[in-house]
């Protein structure tokens, strides 16, 4: 017999900047400056990544774009794969994304699937709580506690068979 289960995520909404500590303030501000290096010619929709580091330093991303699509990629996995690449030890205390058109204001957006996987993958490897700003509509931020919030039957290395 089918039971019915219900996923609570708790999100909190806040209605302005004034409400980010100084380190939020520092990762929302940076996301937002790194949509200035998006490469979209083709979709003309710039996405930035920061990312903050345990150290305070902030690691940006932004989205890039190839004519051959589908080969480019969001701006998240560019910021968490580079991480990795670069500075592998380096653990994530904070995340935010942003987004704009190339000539316009900053929009509400949320990250595609492939990034929700990437994300709670990381968070999974870190083994704690990322805590991730997304734009919301009206110009409000949501404050996520952990990226796998965003995913919550994501897949990750718990779930493949185990090795000999």
């Amino acid at each position: 017999m089918a039971h019915l289960h219900t996923l609570t995520i708790s999100v909190e909404v806040l209605t302005s900047e004034a409400e980010l500590s100084p380190a939020e303030s520092a990762v929302w501000q940076a996301a937002r400056a790194a949509t200035d290096h998006a490469y979209a010619p083709y979709s003309h929709f710039h996405v930035g990544t920061a990312l903050l580091l345990d150290d305070g330093t902030i690691f940006r991303g932004t989205n890039q774009e190839n004519a051959a699509f589908p080969s480019g990629l969001c701006a998240e996995r560019t910021a968490l794969f580079g991480l990795a690449a670069s500075q592998p030890t380096r653990r994530i205390r904070g995340m935010a994304v942003a987004a704009r058109p190339a000539a316009g204001d900053f929009v509400p957006v949320s990250s595609c699937g492939a990034c929700r996987q990437v994300m709670a993958e990381y968070e999974h490897r870190q083994g704690e709580a990322i805590p991730l700003l997304l734009p919301g509509p009206g110009g409000t931020i949501h404050r996520f506690q952990r990226l796998s919030d965003l995913l919550p039957f994501g897949f990750t290395a718990d779930d493949l068979p185990a090795r000999p």
